[in-house]
């Protein structure tokens, strides 16, 4: 048996790896042992969620954003970017949308945007839970403090997507601004997680600058974070950042740390992201069958799709939304699994017993 093979079979038995055998298991992979993990981490995601498939409507309310991060396009030092935001009733209209076709998340991403204070995001959720009970509600609106981040979950927000990006303060630097820290993203985290959020981290696959030793400081961070959910895909450059030239991630890549993360975190809720299918037509079905199971289709309004880019090339942001979740249900049909009509939420976990205010 190959020194990877036997880590490969550490990790499935243990769930965790040391820094150095994580740095091993991505810098020596193989055809077999990249079958064997990804083997492993679909029965495992079988066990744990049958063949269901949660979907979560991404609504992108706004592309307005405070902060420059090095590889995003919708950084505000981006003059090209057509800047919106969606007024609350065009938010509620998404959601209606998305209730209509069988969705029970919405999800409110947008840049960190100053015209939407704590009052008006606390009106916005209060106002989507008062139509929409039965569902959940995850914000991705990046780093608050704490009394603004228990402001939401109080109004009902149920879950908080805040990617770390990398656990290596270094590279944490070459992707960031100055004003920006890993250290606050971190306390960020952690907040959200003590309030009782269920809470959603990640990195990118192949930023600049990333190596087989930042990757596993990535998994060594999220077995000490233990999130509900994890969010990576792979880096894809935007023309309009500093980073316009770098290669983008790759799907093998990608769906080996899938993989990875399936077997760490059984439970977790893992998405196979808009980036993955991005970059290979079929690569949200390939990260199913490595483990995933979560995707997140757009419930933002046509003719706002094409200016929340983050990167170049995004899928979807043609798709209809009712057309898409039918497209969807026939990919998905042909590989063995099915989208279900539930908001999908982290095994084990209760709004009230996992909340500090219970």
């Amino acid at each position: 048996m190959s020194e990877v093979m036997k880590i490969a079979r550490k990790l499935v038995k243990q769930g965790y790896l040391e820094h150095d055998e994580y740095a091993r298991l991505l810098a020596n992979r193989n055809d077999k042992v990249r079958e064997y993990l990804r083997s492993t981490a679909q029965e495992t995601a079988i066990e744990n969620y049958g063949h269901d498939i949660f979907l979560r409507g991404i609504i992108e309310f706004t592309n307005t954003c405070r902060n420059d991060c090095y590889y995003c396009g919708i950084r505000k030092s981006n003059g090209k970017v057509d800047r919106y935001r969606l007024n609350p009733d065009r938010i509620l209209h998404c959601c209606e949308i998305g209730y209509r076709i069988g969705l029970r998340t919405f999800v409110l991403q947008g840049g960190e945007d100053p015209y939407f204070t704590d009052d008006r995001m606390c009106e916005l959720i209060r106002g989507i839970k008062s139509k929409y009970p039965d569902c959940a509600i995850t914000l991705s609106i990046g780093e608050k403090e704490r009394e603004s981040y228990e402001r939401y979950f109080e109004a009902g927000a149920d879950r908080f997507l805040l990617r770390h990006e990398t656990a290596d303060a270094d590279h944490y630097s070459k992707l960031h601004p100055e004003t920006l820290s890993l250290e606050h993203r971190m306390k960020c985290l952690n907040t959200l997680k003590d309030i009782g959020y269920q809470i959603g981290a990640g990195f990118m696959v192949g930023s600049p600058g990333q190596t087989y030793d930042t990757v596993a400081s990535d998994f060594e961070y999220l077995h000490s974070l233990n999130p509900h959910m994890i969010g990576i895909g792979p880096f894809i450059h935007h023309d309009d950042t500093p980073f316009r030239d770098e290669p983008d991630g790759t799907v093998e890549m990608t769906l080996y740390c899938l993989s990875i993360l399936r077997i760490m975190f059984p439970k977790v809720l893992l998405p196979a992201t808009t980036a993955l299918g991005t970059i290979d037509e079929k690569g949200r079905e390939k990260g199913v069958l490595a483990g995933a199971n979560v995707i997140m289709p757009s419930l933002s309004p046509d003719d706002i799709r094409g200016k929340y880019l983050i990167y170049d090339g995004k899928a979807g942001v043609d798709d209809e939304a009712e057309a898409g979740r039918k497209l969807l249900d026939v990919k998905l049909a042909k590989i063995g699994y099915r989208t279900v009509t539930e908001r999908g939420d982290y095994k084990g976990w209760n709004r009230t017993q996992n909340s500090i205010r219970s």
